[in-house]
């Protein structure tokens, strides 16, 4: 019944999101008020009808009701709870669903906090998240049904994915969604801006704060899927360029040149067709991660489904919603005149500068993953790409927006003298310029990457700082001017600041990891680095729904016990798969990641260990972005700009 209830459910949400989808933008076209009205009490019934149908699927997981199809694909009465309810999105019909109720939230909440938006641009905004919804409701309902019944319903289950049931990734698809999907309000936002024909200061403040929370929730599932690679895969690394990895990455660059074009939309009504077109993108390119992980076209750990088929219905809602927008673009960006006017020198051009680099290391990240689908397509050829080539053509682009990072932050808005701008920070560059220079010497033997790194850390961290000071100006009671200043500046400093880090521990680890691998016979001491490791036991353990294999490893350091490790090898029956559990000992400096293998004929057991130096500075930086993220969206002028625009004037056509 329940079952049903959520199938009835659904249908009906994507019959509102019909009417949502036409009504308020007629109304608004033709400025009829009671139409326009039909968007908001829509949008709560579309979200309430999907949130119906999500806690019906998640109840047939929770209780194991094997009489629907993906339950049985997808669970198994042995699995723990949690992994019950992650199985309701770890999967390529569940997690469509999850995408859609997501999507409904965020139609919703611009109900709920769309009061200061002028009604025609409301009534817009909400008709078009709504057409995104009907195309896929329908792509659900018609292609990839979760409650699809089987009229002899098996005994058990056939069990999740074992690399899902994993607490990381649990979490990792519902924040990632929450980016790709809230990417979808400032594509909205563009259309509707579009259709009018009219861009302004006003509309820079409004699209920001739905660009910014995408962003933070798009940082936050990144690096929980990054965490959940190093430590559940075994293969010692935090990114492989997988294609998936790099979905979910391009419109992160994107949301991040989006986050500060729109700041010169709103301070000097300038770039508004760049941040126009970069909305678009932005959510163009989580369709397209969205095909890439449910197409089968490009082979990855990650990915939800392998149904070409299915691929193409998204291909074509990514081609239709991206080729209307950007038809509609190209009409109405002539009408897109900037206001402002800006120097060479300026804050407004460091921007323009940085939203050059995203841009394009974005589309260096693209070409690296289409390409050997295109090669095999038109040329025949089975090619792979793979590290070397992202490393050496992306790394580049991230090193040149580091150096100019704390120079942007100072130069004062329309014009600048560089020189004057730039006197604070040479103190900065010294010191930055010695921290590389102490790495260099400290390293033998080794490439420049670390050196470099930590360089751009300091850099980074120590323009952030001396922008703070700034910000204090001179005379007495500079604290209290500290302590007062906005929480956006706050949380600008935190997450440049978590950049900054995060450049530091992707350096490290990438120029001094030290890795082993060896037969390890029992009992017998060896040395990795400056560790010695001992195997003193390998035993056979029954999980709840596995078999492992499980050893325990002395490490210690200078003859004292550092840490126990115990890393297993899995094998899940019913779902007749492998994994591997790492056992890592993590530290601020460094992480020791320990890897057990097969018995060897000799007796012994294959060990893999790493040394893995500022490993967690990677997940500092990035939970120090997501935080600086949210410290700016609790901004108060977020909150209260927009009305104050709004009791002012209607916004201004940019002609």
């Amino acid at each position: 019944m329940i079952t049903e209830l959520g199938h009835f459910a659904l249908i009906l949400a994507f019959l509102v999101a019909i009417v949502q989808m036409i009504v308020p933008m007629i109304g608004a076209q033709k400025r009829w008020g009671a139409w326009m009205a039909v968007a908001e009490p829509a949008a709560n019934a579309q979200f309430a009808l999907t949130l119906l149908s999500f806690g019906a699927l998640m109840y047939a997981f929770i209780v194991s009701d094997f009489s629907l199809q993906l339950v049985v694909a997808n669970s198994h009465s042995a699995k723990p709870m949690l992994y019950k309810i992650s199985g309701t999105w770890g999967n390529h019909e569940g997690s469509m669903l999850l995408w859609v109720l997501i999507l409904t939230l965020f139609g919703a909440m611009a109900a709920w906090f769309g009061g200061n938006l002028p009604p025609g641009l409301k009534a817009r905004v909400l008709s078009v998240q709504s057409a995104v919804a009907v195309a896929f409701f329908a792509f659900i309902l018609f292609t990839s049904n979760p409650f699809t019944r089987l009229a002899t319903p098996p005994f058990d289950g056939q069990d999740l994915n074992p690399l899902l049931q994993d607490p990381g990734l649990a979490f990792h698809p519902p924040f990632l969604y929450l980016g790709y999907v809230g990417l979808s309000m400032a594509f909205s936002f563009a259309v509707a801006a579009l259709i009018e024909g009219r861009v302004d200061a006003a509309w820079g403040r409004w699209v920001r704060p739905w660009t910014l929370a995408a962003w933070v929730f798009l940082t936050i599932g990144i690096a929980l899927g990054s965490w959940w690679a190093y430590y559940e895969l075994g293969w010692g690394g935090f990114w492989f360029w997988d294609p998936v990895e790099n979905a979910s990455f391009m419109p992160w660059l994107l949301a991040a040149a989006l986050l500060h074009s729109a700041i010169v939309v709103e301070k000097r009504e300038a770039l508004k067709s760049w941040t126009i077109l970069l909305a678009i993108l932005a959510f163009g390119f989580s369709l397209i991660g969205t095909f890439i992980v449910r197409s089968g076209l490009l082979t990855s750990v990650h990915a939800f489904a392998n149904d070409p088929e299915r691929g193409i219905w998204i291909l074509l809602i990514m081609g239709f919603f991206m080729g209307g927008a950007l038809v509609l673009f190209s009409i109405r960006a002539g009408a897109m005149e900037a206001k402002g006017v800006f120097s060479l020198s300026s804050r407004e051009s460091a921007l323009v500068l940085n939203n050059l680099l995203l841009a394009v290391s974005c589309f260096v990240v693209f070409v690296g993953t289409m390409w050997p689908l295109v090669a095999e397509m038109f040329f025949d050829r089975k090619l792979s790409v793979g590290p070397p080539f992202f490393n050496a053509a992306f790394t580049p682009f991230m090193v040149a927006l580091g150096l100019i990072l704390p120079v942007g932050s100072v130069l004062p808005w329309k014009r600048a003298r560089l020189i004057r701008a730039m006197k604070p920070l040479r103190y900065v560059f010294v010191l930055a310029i010695a921290v590389g220079g102490l790495a260099f010497a400290m390293q033998t033997g080794r490439s420049l990457i670390g050196p470099i790194g930590m360089f751009l850390a300091a850099w980074i961290l120590m323009g952030v700082v001396m922008e703070l000071i700034q910000r204090t100006g001179r005379g007495d009671n500079r604290w209290g001017r500290l302590t007062r200043l906005p929480r956006a500046d706050w949380g600008k400093a935190v997450a440049h600041g978590g950049l900054g880090i995060t450049m530091a521990g992707v350096a490290g680890l990438t120029a001094w990891t030290v890795d082993d691998i060896r037969v390890a016979q029992i009992d017998q001491p060896f040395s990795v680095g400056r560790y010695e490791l001992t195997l003193q036991s390998v035993e056979e353990v029954r999980g709840p729904n596995y078999l492992a294999t499980r050893a325990e490893i002395l490490l210690t350091q200078g003859g004292d016990v550092v840490a126990q490790l115990v890393p297993e090898k899995r094998f899940y029956p019913v779902a007749q798969m492998p994994t591997t559990e790492a056992a890592i000992d993590y530290d601020l400096a460094r992480d020791v990641y320990v890897v057990i293998g097969d018995q060897q004929s000799g007796g012994g057991w294959t060990v893999r260990t790493y040394i893995k130096p500022m490993t967690n500075w990677i997940w500092i930086g990035s939970a120090l972005m997501a935080l600086g993220g949210l410290l700016s969206l609790s901004d108060r002028r977020f909150r209260v700009a927009a009305g104050a625009r709004k009791s002012s004037a209607t916004p201004v056509p940019a002609e």
